[in-house]
């Protein structure tokens, strides 16, 4: 039953987290280099500050376009309203979140500590495990 399967048995537990201050061409290489579309950025405690998406890259790229270069941090960039779940909550509330936003990967919290990171193939892989 899919409502019995918490969002902490199927997110990433291990992070690839960003600093506020990185550049933004070492971030792009770091999401790459992991195969991930998104990554928390954290301050030097590891609480969270935003998000850094592919789609933060886009925004750059079309300012690039217009400025003939590609500059600045990963704090310039990054999506400072961040949705999240929890790490008990159900894989059918999370799928819920999903569809209510165009983000592809959340945070996840335990006892308000940043534990991982859940994305939409996630919720895939515990509809596809659960029959």
């Amino acid at each position: 039953m899919l409502a019995k399967i918490a969002v902490a048995d199927y997110m990433s537990k291990r992070l690839v987290t960003l600093a506020k201050d990185a550049n933004i061409v070492d971030a792009v290489k770091k999401l790459l280099d992991h195969k991930i579309t998104s990554a928390p950025v954290v301050d030097q405690r590891g609480q969270l500050l935003g998000m850094f998406s592919e789609k933060d890259v886009m925004r750059i790229v079309l300012e690039a376009v217009y400025n003939q270069s590609m500059s600045g941090k990963v704090g310039d960039y990054m999506s400072t309203e961040v949705v999240s779940v929890d790490a008990e909550a159900s894989i059918v509330d999370l799928a819920e979140k999903f569809e209510q936003t165009s983000v592809r990967s959340l945070p996840v919290f335990q006892d308000n500590e940043l534990v991982g990171i859940v994305s939409r193939t996630d919720v895939l892989r515990a509809l596809a495990s659960s029959n």
